[in-house]
């Protein structure tokens, strides 16, 4: 009786996470689809002028491969390169002045604002200070790009056509991410599959919507917008702060969008699992607003949707339970299939594919390890720099 009590909850919990499945597959956005790319754009017939602000904090070592795409830009309008160093002990600000004078290009200012006062992260205080520099040019736009993102070189012109056509005042692109060790091919796709999970790109250019998301290695923002907005200000010490300057500028009445970049990328290297780990553990307990409640559903949630499709094939195959194994499969079948699409656009090979519940353990470890590391006390440390408040972190490219 007691076993076969046990089976009949293996069948139901399956059936529940096939049903979630189901729901997700349907009813998220369509969210799995990788095709909303740049929306349709024409060329303006004035170019409108944009300045790039670029907050870099110790990024001697991306800085030559990121920083001479932005100098190639071929935009037809007026465009300059802000670059902020923030308080780097590498040299960042040196090596930026040394490729600008060597490739030429668009015109750079390196400046450095110093460390950031009580209240503000070091990432969005260079973003203040950025800003506060191109005010004096009175830019149409600003381009808000991390210092490890490589444009391509018609980039900008793009992304000004699509803001320009569509009447956007938020123009955002998910950077293509390194995808060359171990770890990264089984943690990189992944990554951007749960971002795109809980904020459908489809959804965030719907006027009306309510979900709002940006990329934070590549925002083009109307300046108006931002102003209206109170950006930087407003968010200072935001956790997240792509999908905050989003939801300010969305709850402004302002029109946003986000979508993957073709030739948007990061050359930032995570080789190693705990590189991987720390950039996802400084941040994931403040994406639950550090509430235990929420962090508690969270894990049965990842548990139920990742977890329960491969256990309750094995397990439904050992106890001779053919319903158990069919839900569990068919649950893992149909989370498979909406990751393929995922693995393509970061041209990986599909085999990782049926691998996403191992992966999705891991994301569980560290949203667990992050809310650990929040109730020891010991804040988030990056690049150098502690953040002894939790809700002082930023998520620093």
């Amino acid at each position: 009786m007691g076993q076969t009590a046990r089976v009949s909850a293996i069948v139901w919990i399956a059936a529940l996470s096939l049903v979630a499945w189901l729901w997700l597959l349907l009813c998220q956005g369509f969210f799995w689809r990788t095709d909303v790319r740049l929306p349709p754009r024409k060329e303006p017939d004035r170019w409108p002028s944009v300045c790039i602000v670029v907050p870099a904090r110790d990024e001697a070592a991306v800085l030559p491969a990121s920083l001479p795409s932005l100098l190639a830009q071929d935009y037809p309008g007026r465009a300059e390169i802000f670059l902020v160093d923030d308080s780097s002990s590498d040299g960042t600000g040196e090596l930026a002045r040394s490729l600008a004078r060597r490739r030429g290009g668009l015109p750079l200012t390196v400046d450095s604002p110093g460390e950031p006062p009580t209240g503000w992260t070091g990432k969005l205080w260079a973003v203040r200070h950025g800003i506060a520099l191109a005010r004096a040019r009175e830019p149409e736009y600003l381009l808000l790009t991390d210092a490890d993102i490589a444009h391509a070189p018609d980039s900008l012109r793009e992304l000004v056509a699509a803001a320009r056509t569509g009447g956007f005042d938020v123009v955002s692109q998910m950077a293509r991410l390194r995808v060359e060790s171990l770890w990264e091919r089984l943690v990189v796709p992944a990554f951007v599959y749960f971002f795109a999970q809980l904020y459908p790109f489809r959804r965030i250019g719907l006027r009306g919507a309510r979900t709002a998301a940006a990329a934070g290695g590549c925002v083009l923002l109307r300046t108006e917008a931002a102003e209206r907005a109170r950006i930087p200000d407003a968010i200072r010490h935001t956790v997240i702060d792509d999908v905050a300057l989003a939801r300010a500028v969305k709850g402004g009445g302002g029109h946003i969008w986000l979508g993957l970049a073709d030739r948007v990328d990061s050359v930032r290297p995570y080789p190693r699992l705990h590189d991987l780990w720390r950039m996802v553990s400084r941040s994931a307990y403040a994406q639950l607003r550090h509430n235990p409640f929420l962090l508690a559903g969270t894990v049965l949630g990842l548990a139920l949707i990742y977890l329960v499709p491969p256990l309750a094939l094995l397990t439904g195959l050992a106890v001779g339970s053919t319903a158990a194994a069919v839900l569990g499969g068919l649950a893992w079948l149909v989370m498979t299939g909406t990751y393929v699409p995922m693995l393509r656009h970061y041209r990986q090979p599909l085999w990782l594919a049926p691998l996403l519940p191992f992966t999705a353990f891991l994301y569980l470890l560290m949203t667990v390890d992050s809310a650990v590391q929040h109730y020891r006390g010991r804040g988030a440390a990056w690049k150098g720099r502690t953040y002894a408040r939790p809700d002082a972190v930023t998520d620093e490219g």
